[in-house]
């Protein structure tokens, strides 16, 4: 067989591996941002032209996340804050729109304080949503059903719905101690504490 033939399928044989490994590591970007994101990552596929476009606004996502520099709350700031979204469920009864109003004031000012950028709400949304992708859609909902009463079209069940979406998304950020890990690093723990007693017992 002629030299070049050779070559040929050298060629042929680098490229097979080459897509190969192409097709696991994007297999394993999927599955790991599907672990990540739960329902926010078939949403973004939704709203995306395709998975790939999603998972890179995904990916996008946890880089910016990265930067930021998040922190949780203090006891004594969780301990005002919890007080103050008291006062705002109790402003329901008498002024529904107007609580709803002070409850997304609210959530504003727990995330300002956690460390998030808080200028743009879509952006607030998508910085949210790595570390709380179960509760950033009950987020969504609520702003939405509080700009519909500021345009005075929502109904009472609307703005107690927007208030229960609200405090879903408040004690996700209200819920880790200045002196407690966050739950991804309480799990990461759990995680290391597991290898090293296996590694003990195989000893």
């Amino acid at each position: 067989m002629p030299v070049w033939e050779w070559a040929l399928i050298a060629v042929g044989i680098v490229l097979l591996v080459a897509i190969v490994a192409w097709a696991l590591v994007a297999r394993q970007r999927t599955r790991r941002l599907q672990d990540r994101f739960g329902p926010e990552y078939d949403r973004t596929v939704g709203d995306s032209k395709n998975r790939r476009e999603a998972e890179s606004q995904l990916t996008a996502r946890e880089k910016r996340h990265d930067q930021l520099d998040l922190r949780p709350l203090s006891h004594g700031a969780k301990v005002r804050y919890t007080e103050q979204w008291e006062r705002v469920q109790a402003q329901f009864v008498d002024g529904p729109q107007a609580a709803v109003a002070a409850a997304d004031s609210l959530i504003r000012d727990v995330m300002r304080d956690r460390g998030y950028p808080v200028e743009d709400f879509e952006q607030r949304a998508a910085d949210v949503s790595v570390d709380h992708p179960l509760v950033v859609e009950n987020y969504r909902e609520g702003h939405r059903l509080a700009e519909s009463s500021a345009d005075g079209k929502s109904s009472t069940e609307g703005l107690r719905q927007a208030m229960r979406h609200y405090r879903m998304l408040f004690v996700e950020l209200t819920e880790p101690a200045a002196d407690e890990p966050m739950e991804r690093e309480r799990l990461e723990v759990n995680d290391a504490a597991g290898a090293r007693e296996q590694v003990g017992r195989g000893r």
